[in-house]
């Protein structure tokens, strides 16, 4: 991907203890477009005249720098500024921070370890100069500690815009009958689920053609015996056929035998 492409995406960059060159930080530009919060510390700034133009940019971390004055080319470059640290830099009185008036959305200036800090009544001119203003160092009008202080709420801010981002990219997901990824194991245990019971289908298919098989070869058993034992009740009829015809042709051998005798008695009477 072009690194030019990849500007526009950026919404927080953090530059700090990089080394700025006459005022200039090598490679910020105009092209970070969707830039929400900058951070600068310690980069050796001494004026902020040479900032890229960045409409979108919220939050503008400048502490630790050598900054003492230029400030109304803010309004022009960043005018849509809620949170401005100036806290470590070299300004000493209020005609310097006066250009911020400019800057309508400002609710939050840092000038801690500033000269400007150490004039009288400093907390009450300030809030007179820039009335926008909420926190001042941190601390509204009443001396109540602001609850984003620093960067951190603004930074919670960004991670709720993109968690809601996340839900809001859930729905349209739902809405759509689309499976998140992450649901795409529950998917494979329903198939899986489906397999386990096409084999146990399988299975018992399996095992009732074994039964099947097994019933056929009991019934060609069952017949087979069937069979041998009508052979053998054959065979034993044939046999006793045998022995009774065999008797029968003794007989008529007997008979002839006896119609061969003579008797005695016979034998005188043809003598007489």
């Amino acid at each position: 991907m072009h690194f030019a492409l990849l500007f526009f995406q950026v919404k927080e960059l953090v530059l700090d203890n990089c080394r700025s060159y006459e005022g200039k930080i090598e490679g910020l530009t105009d092209e970070f477009e969707e830039l929400e919060f900058l951070s600068t510390i310690n980069v050796g700034l001494t004026s902020v005249a040479n900032l890229p133009k960045l409409n979108k940019l919220k939050k503008l971390e400048l502490s630790d720098n050598r900054v003492s004055g230029g400030l109304e080319v803010l309004a022009e470059k960043c005018p849509n500024l809620t949170h401005l640290n100036l806290s470590g830099n070299k300004i000493k009185d209020l005609g310097t921070i006066e250009p911020l008036k400019k800057l309508e959305n400002l609710k939050s200036l840092d000038l801690f370890n500033c000269e400007v800090t150490n004039l009288n009544d400093y907390r009450e001119n300030v809030f007179k100069l820039l009335p926008q203003l909420t926190y001042l160092d941190g601390y509204d009008r009443d001396d109540k500690e602001a609850p984003d202080s620093d960067a951190e709420g603004y930074v919670e801010g960004l991670d709720d815009e993109e968690e809601d981002e996340d839900v809001l990219s859930l729905v349209k997901d739902r809405d759509d009958k689309e499976a998140p990824d992450s649901d795409a194991e529950g998917y494979v245990e329903g198939l899986d689920d489906e397999e386990e019971d096409e084999d146990e289908e399988e299975y018992d298919d399996d095992a009732q053609v074994v039964e099947d098989e097994e019933d056929e070869e009991e019934e060609e058993e069952g017949e087979e015996e069937d069979v041998s034992g009508e052979e053998e009740e054959d065979e034993e009829g044939y046999n006793d056929g045998d022995v009774d015809d065999d008797e029968d042709e003794e007989e008529p051998d007997e008979e002839r035998g006896q119609k061969r005798k003579r008797e005695p008695e016979d034998e005188g009477d043809e003598d007489d």
